[in-house]
């Protein structure tokens, strides 16, 4: 035993010495933070079974990966340009069970983990329905509209540090809360959809208040609130019967996104080699930006340079263009929207920028997301006032090139521009109110009418009523006309206050003023009408009467459109769904005309009796009908 005492002395200390190397290695392995996994979560049972997990981490490429969960298939492992990263394809079997699995990251000495979760969908995606006709839009620029948590004003750890409301490009502190806590408001002046432009966070040094500078793209900008604060906003408008669309960004990104100090791969963003060649001078000077020529996307004569400017310039030096051409980058994409949607269950997104990116990634792109949810909307921001332009990018276009855009809905800003143009001019043969009616007739090129979003104006463009200089009754006849058409309406916020930017037309800071009362020390309070104008509250009433009455209203929303042209400055438009018709009149006339009805007999609308939707008078629709002066006319048909 005396001999045997000193071997087991040896082996107990080596034994302790393993336990102890052992546990340091648990120890290590339990604590393992990876900077970066994105998606952060997924989930089990959707169509494409396939995900792609970006990992950054220093030097991660030096380890070898595992998985070791029943229906989770680790298949490749991409290592990219730069070491930190790596690109893990995972295969989920349709009977996988939701749960947490940890991914184990070795190399010589060290062990990583990182734990993963696959959630259990808390929806039917077949159920999940986008933003259609039926639908009325309130467009919303978060950080000017309410400020409901002033604690989350300043964040010390962001770049911009600065509140000054005084100043139209700083921060004025509007957030989510703000947006819940007037959802009654909203809801109320009769709207069933709400358009916040980004929400995701913008750490750039300086007017990045707008949101379209996104520095992570699965973060919520701590100063609009947290990610459990946009999923009360979702949750908030789904229990009011509303829908949430989000407005996403795919063209850029901003310049101080974590990705940019350790760009994956060297065609990671469009023009990356000038970019960090320069990035100590990074200037317009050394910018290459875009042409802005988004024609070149259907032009049969454009050269090459041209379209290469277009796609890959950099929209401004602030934001980087990203390379949708890079598959990785393209995964990465695709997979955020439909987290965000899975996420949030969102009834639509707004994509900015829309003919920017590449066009097949785009197609591809819109493609994922209704293969995965075939009821879903997308509107796709195409800003010209060429209906070729905006119906190519409709799905369903018979395009010479045989592109397919995959995409439900797209801008049309060339009707904004005509009901501007007809409401401004004096009436002739070829202006006026000819440019509404013959604007309208360019829906035969249209896939779909329907699906094309209308709209006064938006957070880039002047305020409805300093394009129509500051005239109520135009100002009136635009909105009732765009609320009747075959399309899907969007209203900027305040517009139904008559807010403005007079001061310095087409000014962003301006055009994206605060709205009265959404700050503890406004003296003016549009939510509860104090301190407004009575031509302000006239206007908030005429519009509430007109949207509540458009929910309700199958002519509006899915009915036959018939339409006559204008005649002595009189412009009438007729919707109709069985027994329901809908009648709106223009009147340019600054005295009373009366108008003979009987050329209008092919609608069959004698004796019929109609209610003005805003006077709630009633009309007998026989021989003609006098029109007091100018301005709009509603009227909807009583059932007998």
């Amino acid at each position: 035993m005396k001999k045997l005492l000193p071997i087991i002395i040896v082996f107990l200390f080596f034994s302790c010495v393993k336990k102890s190397k052992n546990a340091s290695i648990e120890l290590e392995v339990a604590n393992t933070y990876l900077e970066k996994v994105d998606p952060p979560n997924w989930w089990v049972g959707f169509n494409n079974n396939r995900l792609q997990l970006l990992v950054k981490e220093d030097r991660i490429t030096n380890y070898k990966v595992s998985i070791d969960y029943p229906g989770v298939y680790l298949k490749q492992v991409h290592t990219a340009d730069s070491p930190n990263y790596l690109f893990l394809d995972l295969d989920i079997a349709k009977n996988t069970k939701p749960g947490k699995f940890d991914i184990i990251f070795k190399n010589d000495s060290i062990t990583k983990k990182h734990t993963y979760e696959l959630k259990r969908r808390s929806f039917d995606s077949n159920k999940l329905i986008g933003f259609d006709s039926s639908d009325a839009i309130y467009l919303i620029t978060p950080d000017r509209f309410v400020n409901g948590d002033d604690t989350n004003d300043i964040i010390k750890e962001l770049k911009e540090k600065q509140i000054d409301r005084s100043h139209n490009y700083k921060r004025h502190g509007g957030d989510i809360k703000g947006i819940i806590e007037h959802l009654d408001y909203i809801e109320k002046l009769g709207f069933t959809s709400i358009w916040p432009t980004p929400l995701l966070i913008n750490d750039m040094p300086e007017s990045s208040y707008h949101g379209y500078a996104i520095t992570d793209y699965y973060e919520v900008d701590p100063r609009f609130g947290s990610l459990i604060d946009y999923k009360k906003l979702s949750f908030e408008l789904r229990r009011r019967k509303m829908k949430l669309i989000m407005d996403q960004v795919v063209n850029h990104c901003g310049l101080n996104h974590w990705w940019m100090l350790d760009l994956p791969f060297k065609n990671w963003i469009n023009h990356q080699e000038n970019y960090e060649n320069n990035k100590s001078n990074w200037n317009w000077e050394t910018v290459i930006t875009s042409n802005h020529r988004r024609t070149t996307n259907q032009d049969p004569y454009a050269s090459e340079k041209d379209k290469s400017l277009n796609v890959d310039g950099w929209f401004v030096p602030q934001m980087p263009d990203l390379n949708q051409r890079n598959p990785y980058m393209a995964t990465y994409l695709i997979q955020n929207s439909i987290w965000w949607i899975e996420t949030l269950q969102l009834g639509g997104i707004r994509q900015d920028t829309y003919p920017y990116p590449d066009k097949e990634f785009m197609s591809n792109w819109a493609k994922a997301i209704t293969t995965e949810y075939p009821n879903f909307t997308i509107v796709g921001e195409e800003w010209s006032y060429n209906p070729l332009l905006i119906g190519y990018w409709q799905q369903g276009a018979k395009n010479k090139d045989q592109y397919e855009s995959n995409l439900k809905s797209t801008m049309d800003f060339a009707m904004q521009k005509n009901i501007v143009n007809a409401l401004n001019e004096e009436e002739s043969w070829d202006k006026g109110l000819i440019k509404m009616y013959e604007g309208l007739a360019n829906d035969f090129h249209y896939a779909e009418p329907r699906d094309i979003m209308i709209f006064p104006d938006n957070h880039d463009m002047s305020r409805i009523f300093t394009q129509l200089k500051g005239d109520v009754v135009n100002t009136k006849m635009a909105l009732s006309y765009m609320l009747v058409l075959p399309r899907i309406p969007q209203i900027y916020y305040g517009t139904e206050i008559l807010m403005n930017d007079f001061e310095k037309p087409g000014d962003h800071g301006l055009i994206r003023s605060d709205f009265p009362g959404g700050w503890k020390e406004d003296t003016i309070n549009a939510f509860i009408k104090k301190g407004l104008t009575p031509e302000q509250i006239d206007m908030q009433i005429f519009l509430s009467k007109i949207l509540n009455y458009r929910k309700q209203s199958k002519a509006i929303q899915e009915g036959k459109t018939i339409h006559f042209a204008p005649f002595d400055g009189v412009y009438v438009l007729f919707r109709t769904y069985n027994n329901e018709v809908v009648v709106h009149i223009i009147n340019k006339n600054k005295t009373a005309v009366t108008i003979d009805l009987n050329r209008f007999a092919e609608m069959n609308l004698k004796g019929r009796i109609f209610k003005n939707v805003i006077s709630g008078e009633r009309f007998i629709w026989n021989e003609t009908m006098e029109l007091k002066g100018k301005g709009s006319l509603l009227l909807t048909s009583i059932k007998e």
